[in-house]
């Protein structure tokens, strides 16, 4: 798309009235994301609300800081930023090992990006991940996950409504897909928004005994989330290896999301864009590691709102960032936002994963050079491995050495190890050749 036809170009400011509008629509679209990831998270780290509260505080306020160090100084492009999806596939799968071990993994994960992309030694990483390799992660994703979307959508305040809940949620999800098939533009753009809005609203029309956990929330409200950290550093060599693995993969995402942007937007400077962006993706990550909550990653969701809206300006997302650093200090509205129930998350969440799903497969069939049987052993034997590792039970996973633990037992970290092996070792004559 020829970026002469945009209304305001990528560093023009439209008039207040235009920027104001076009910024709450960003917000209507970043909020989704920052509550579910947030709300995720903030479940696995701790039982008590009021923790929980403090948790996504922490997200919101380093969320809506990464996005405008990114719109200012960084890559300087129109792109949502949220919380990193695969960082919380190393989250689940090193649980045992406690919060002060992850959060100085994740710390150190980010240290490390940044190293590599400050001194230039990531382009030499990127030949390594090609299309069957990124589609493989892609869908990955959304398998390793699969655990955590079932919990959410068994879980219920009347453990005898669990049966109700998993009904729900399957319902839930026909009905997100049925209206995003007839919707498009700015409807489509927030759909995941008012899905989240009807959703809670229909279940506890449903399901009212729900709603005897929601109301608590506003009673137990916490604040001064700038200063807990809640953990000590933890050095756990399986651990930091298991999320060295998934800041591989987050790199590529953060690629791919600039590059998405900057094919649509043509920008000067796209090397020192990609540079810039990608250096501040590992410092931001390090800093929110230290912090003690999930880090930041560029989301490609960009490209369709900017068609839609034809508005290219990277100005009209300061009003989202700014808004979002204010409501991280306003804890009753995080307490209302963490009411949405888990079955409804869990709805949500299984449609952004089977859109995942659908972007890997068009990536690997999308390459003009065809799908071979090969292709399909490259792509089927890590997915397998993932799925076999992410369900196994907790007794299994006990008898593996402990330093390994963290790595054996962690579906994503097996399945791209494999990945790699099928594409760039037993399968690499064939490769080559096509």
């Amino acid at each position: 798309m020829d970026p002469l036809k945009f209304k305001y170009g990528l560093d023009e400011v439209p008039p207040f009235g235009e920027l104001i509008f076009l910024g709450l629509q960003w917000l209507a679209i970043m909020i989704p994301i920052v509550v579910i990831l947030g709300s995720l998270v903030a479940g696995l780290h701790f039982s008590e609300l009021s923790e929980q509260i403090i948790y996504i505080q922490k997200v919101f306020f380093a969320v809506g800081i990464s996005l405008l160090v990114q719109l200012l100084w960084g890559h300087r492009l129109p792109l949502v930023v949220g919380p990193a999806t695969i960082l919380l596939v190393g989250i689940v799968a090193s649980r045992g090992s406690g919060v002060g071990a992850i959060y100085t993994a994740m710390a150190l994960g980010g240290l490390v990006l940044f190293l590599l992309s400050a001194v230039g030694l990531f382009n030499r990483l990127k030949k390594f991940f090609t299309p069957p390799v990124v589609a493989t992660i892609l869908i990955m994703i959304a398998f390793t996950l699969t655990p955590m979307i079932l919990d959410l959508s068994t879980s219920s305040a009347a453990p005898d409504l669990a049966w109700a809940n998993l009904f729900f949620v399957l319902v839930f999800v026909l009905c997100i897909f049925m209206v995003s098939r007839y919707v498009d533009g700015f409807w489509k753009s927030t759909l995941i928004m008012w899905a989240l809005i009807a959703g809670t609203i229909v279940y506890y029309l449903v399901l009212p005994r729900g709603l005897e956990s929601a109301t608590a929330v506003q009673s137990k409200i916490a604040a001064g989330f700038l200063f807990k950290t809640n953990f000590n550093l933890s050095f756990e060599p399986g651990v930091i290896i298991s999320f060295l693995v998934c800041f591989l993969a987050l790199a590529i995402n953060d690629l791919g999301s600039i590059y998405s942007i900057g094919g649509m937007l043509k920008p000067e400077h796209m090397p020192e864009r990609v540079y810039r962006g990608l250096s501040l993706t590992g410092l931001l990550n390090f800093l929110a590691g230290l912090g003690g909550v999930i880090g930041p990653v560029n989301f490609s969701l960009s490209p369709g709102v900017i068609a839609s809206t034809g508005c290219a300006s990277r100005f009209t997302l300061v009003p989202a960032g700014l808004i979002l650093i204010a409501m991280s200090f306003l804890p009753p509205v995080i307490a209302f936002v963490g009411g949405i129930p888990p079955a409804v998350i869990g709805g949500v969440f299984l449609y952004i994963m089977c859109s995942q799903v659908a972007a890997g497969l068009v990536m690997v069939t999308g390459t003009g050079k065809g799908f071979r049987f090969e292709n399909g052993l490259v792509i089927g034997l890590p997915l397998m491995l993932s799925i076999v590792v992410s369900f196994l039970p907790d007794n299994v996973l006990n008898t593996f050495p402990v330093i390994l633990r963290p790595l054996l037992g962690n579906g994503f970290v097996v399945g791209v190890l494999a990945v790699l092996i099928m594409e760039h070792l037993i399968f690499k004559e064939n490769n080559t050749a096509q």
